[in-house]
């Protein structure tokens, strides 16, 4: 029989933070989303007195005065670098691992020693909290999506305490999926659990009771795997090696609207670096470069305009350069005067390696080999050495009307020299 183990941080933006500021434990708490926007990420604190997810921060302000409640501005480089530390560690408890997102990761079960799953997810939450400070919550199941139900139930039942085995006690399965409402199956969109909802289908467990044809004929062969899986037949296998990505998108809501044509540029100049250095961490290359600009959709008393161009790289490279000077030439290209622009952005299409390039008789030759890509290693390794900005191509004052609002980030605790905490005895 198939064993796997689902393994999610609880709460993990605000973990992280209370990791390197232990007064926030027992608080309620809210990360906030770029400029400080919505709530991504609750306390159970947080959550007991009323705070929804996405709800904007200046509705939350009442919550301050009243019950104490702390907003935090997104750290996403402190909540990278501990996701990679709790995902180290999980690997060290299974040869098959599939990070599944930024706090969660799947776990290949079969075959190991283990004679008591439950013993062995209570050792896996007290190795990743005493190793990393981060709590998690542990669910194994014959299959993958319910090894995502037993996780649900984990986190939200206290008579688990994090962990719950639904492989070595099969006779909890049926209870746990009565307990479970259909439109939180992993797999089950919005769209097919309102059908579901119109044809009295409420739990999981009655939508294992619904014939193939009906699934297969309402949900597609997606939701028909799906139905599988929650009956216990394993269809999702551990994907191990994650494959490569088509696009890679680095895009920014502003802090103010800008109407300057050189503040766009700066803005566009930035991610277009930060997009190029992401494709080269992952040996790829771009053979297009997409750049978009738009007003705030939401303020309807404003004029509307959406710019958006896309420049081909030929040949395709990782380059900063040459991925700056497309960028801001499709920009160029697009842009109008007289809009308060609130948001850009710069997609990289097309990824390949480097030596699954496309060649042609008419394009000049990639540029392996050349100065730019002694260049670009350069650049990597010094930014990497003394951190991200170090050096790059063009200044832009810290002060830009279009950077992101984030009036109360915590310090990177973990990716800067200059702001590891100092423990005095």
């Amino acid at each position: 029989m198939a064993v796997y183990a689902l393994v999610d941080c609880n709460n993990f933006y605000v973990s992280c933070e209370r990791v390197f500021n232990p007064s926030l434990e027992g608080k309620p708490v809210v990360v906030l989303s770029n400029n400080d926007g919505c709530a991504v990420a609750r306390s159970a604190e947080s959550k007991a007195i009323g705070v929804p997810m996405g709800e904007p921060a200046f509705k939350l302000r009442h919550l301050v005065e009243k019950h104490g409640l702390i907003m935090l501005s997104s750290n996403y480089a402190l909540y990278g670098d501990m996701s990679e530390r709790v995902m180290s560690v999980l690997a060290t408890f299974s040869p098959g691992a599939e990070v599944y997102s930024i706090d969660e990761c799947f776990l290949d079960l079969n075959g190991l020693p283990v004679p008591d799953l439950t013993a062995w997810c209570q050792q896996v939450r007290a190795t990743v909290k005493r190793w990393t400070g981060i709590p998690v919550s542990v669910g194994i199941a014959p299959t993958k999506t319910l090894a995502k139900l037993a996780n649900r139930l984990a986190k939200k039942s206290p008579k688990t305490d994090g962990a719950l085995d639904l492989a070595g006690h099969p006779e909890w399965v049926i209870p746990a999926l009565k307990r479970t409402p259909v439109r939180d199956v992993w797999g089950i969109g919005r769209q097919y659990a309102a059908q579901c909802g119109v044809n009295g289908i409420r739990t999981a467990f009655d939508l294992t009771e619904q014939s193939d044809g009906w699934i297969k004929k309402t949900m597609g062969a997606v939701g028909l795997r799906t139905v599988m899986e929650l009956r216990g037949t394993p269809v999702h296998t551990l994907e191990t090696e994650p494959t490569d990505k088509h696009t890679t998108c680095c895009s920014r809501s502003f802090g103010e609207s800008v109407t300057d044509f050189e503040q766009v540029h700066d803005a566009v100049l930035t991610f277009a670096s930060r997009a190029a250095e992401k494709i080269r961490g992952e040996g790829l290359v771009a053979g297009a470069v997409q750049v978009f600009a738009y007003t705030d959709r939401f303020r309807q008393d404003q004029p509307q305009f959406s710019l958006n161009a896309m420049i081909r790289l030929s040949p395709p490279t990782s380059s900063t350069q040459h991925i700056i000077g497309a960028a801001i030439k499709g920009l160029k290209s697009a842009w109008r005067d007289g809009y308060e622009y609130k948001k850009a952005g710069v997609i990289m299409l097309d990824l390949v390696r480097p030596e699954d390039i496309p060649r042609d008789l008419f394009s000049p030759p990639p540029e392996s080999g050349s100065r730019t890509k002694a260049l670009m290693t350069a650049m990597d390794g010094i930014n990497s050495r003394l951190g991200k900005g170090a050096v790059g191509f063009g200044a832009v004052p810290d002060d830009a009307p279009w950077k992101m609002r984030c009036g109360n980030r915590s310090p990177s605790f973990t990716t800067s020299w200059d702001d590891i905490p100092v423990v005095k005895a």
